[in-house]
């Protein structure tokens, strides 16, 4: 499997094509998250983590919990100074604004698929993780 990098894409599903996307793969990126935003268009995908929490940030998430192949676990909206509940099935989550999730149609059961932009990115369809030959 590929290593993942701090980027942009997109994330897409059967029904949704081209949400933006920034992916949060470095120690500080993914510490550093949403947090000291006022929003974000689009989604942002943290990877190989399991649980997430809301202290310190300024509005209400909706988060989806992915397994390994990008299947959604659960999704849930969180408001700020929340602790998430570890789901051990969980490898990466999914934050976006709160109800955005509703309108792009996540929900268990649905697989959605990263496009990472740019050379070496792992562009393509990584609905089973990082691109290997990206």
């Amino acid at each position: 499997m590929g290593k993942w990098a701090d980027g942009t894409g997109t994330l897409a599903t059967d029904s949704v094509r081209e949400v933006p996307l920034e992916v949060a793969a470095s120690y500080r990126a993914r510490r550093r998250g949403l947090l000291g935003r006022d929003g974000i268009a689009g989604a942002l995908l943290i990877v190989r983590t399991n649980s997430v929490h809301t202290f310190g940030m300024r509005f209400a998430i909706d988060v989806a919990y992915l397994d390994g192949s990008f299947t959604v676990r659960s999704v849930v909206t969180m408001r700020p100074g929340r602790l998430g509940m570890v789901r051990p099935r969980g490898r990466h989550v999914l934050e976006a604004e709160a109800g955005a999730m509703a309108g792009w149609g996540l929900r268990p059961g649905v697989r959605v698929r990263v496009d990472m932009e740019g050379e070496g990115k792992g562009r393509g369809d990584l609905t089973a993780g990082p691109n290997p030959a990206g």
